[in-house]
């Protein structure tokens, strides 16, 4: 198997850098083009020269031999693969030396019972908690309506690359995967022994071709903030906008809040979703003699 879906084995910087190295064309870098190239994008001997460093050392880099790059040399190479902030600070993460840090549980990632109270309070708004893997470690009601359609709830990469549903909830399934692939590449870049994130990467690069093209490219980001546009067999069309909170109290946990822009269509399929679900508990509630507090 590739050893790119073992988190722990892999070269993490020479992988990153060779798919950035891939991404840019010579006239992004002020280089005229000259006839067929053998691979695509920029060379190792350009990347180097751009980057003030020898061909020798650069290469030494990709292939994993050169293991304690200085600050100075990482923010040339940054700067010549033209990376963004977050690529940046993934670069920094790889390249950095790495520290034991002691295994969490299977079980260990649970969510304070405050926090889900208060994830029930919110009787209007999707929300939900998530680890690293994007597990869905906790849901209010809404949140379970709107994603009621999947087979594999637990998991929203499990969900966009290997549930027959994915296709149709997401109008922009293109840009759900990738930006679920590049959120997992940075927590990858974070914790790169953490088992369960193994797991995952291995799963589904076995399962699902368009995962390992993803995965390949290398792009990361975090879940910060951005519309998402939906296909609900209930309701219908939904285009909702998220915004991606820290928990302070379980820093590897993030709190993610679905909301509709006030008198629009998705206001209105929203909270005709909240009433159905709604109708549902209460209808399951006295099918099995429950009694309101």
């Amino acid at each position: 198997m590739d050893t790119d879906m073992d988190l722990a084995a892999e070269n993490a910087l020479g992988g990153f850098l060779r798919a950035r190295r891939a991404r840019l064309r010579p006239e992004d870098v002020g280089i005229p083009p000259s006839g067929r190239r053998r691979v695509p994008g920029l060379r190792r001997e350009e990347v180097a020269t751009l980057a003030g460093l020898s061909t020798d050392y650069y290469t030494r880099l990709e292939q994993g031999r050169e293991r304690h790059p200085s600050l100075q040399i990482l923010e040339a190479v940054a700067r010549t693969l033209q990376l963004d902030d977050e690529a940046v600070a993934h670069l920094y993460r790889t390249a950095g030396p790495t520290t034991r840090r002691t295994r969490r549980a299977s079980n260990a990632e649970r969510v304070a019972p405050h926090l889900r109270r208060l994830l029930d309070t919110w009787s209007d708004t999707p929300a939900f908690v998530l680890d690293p893997a994007l597990d869905i470690l906790a849901r209010n009601q809404l949140a379970a309506a709107l994603y009621a359609g999947f087979a594999h709830s637990g998991n929203l990469l499990r969900m966009t690359f290997l549930d027959p549903a994915a296709p149709h909830f997401y109008r922009d399934w293109d840009r759900a995967a990738e930006s679920a692939v590049a959120t997992l590449r940075r927590a990858a870049g974070i914790d790169s022994e953490d088992p369960r994130l193994s797991q995952l990467v291995g799963e589904l690069s076995m399962k699902s071709a368009a995962f390992r093209v993803l995965w390949a490219r290398h792009d990361v980001h975090g879940k910060t903030r951005e519309a998402k546009r939906f296909h609900h067999a209930q309701v219908g069309d939904l285009e909702l906008h998220y915004e991606s909170f820290t928990v302070n109290s379980a820093p590897t946990q993030q709190l993610v809040v679905y909301q509709a822009e006030v008198g629009t269509s998705s206001a209105d399929a929203l909270a005709l979703l909240g009433s159905l679900s709604a109708g549902s508990v209460s209808a399951q509630d006295t099918a099995t003699g429950a009694v309101p507090d």
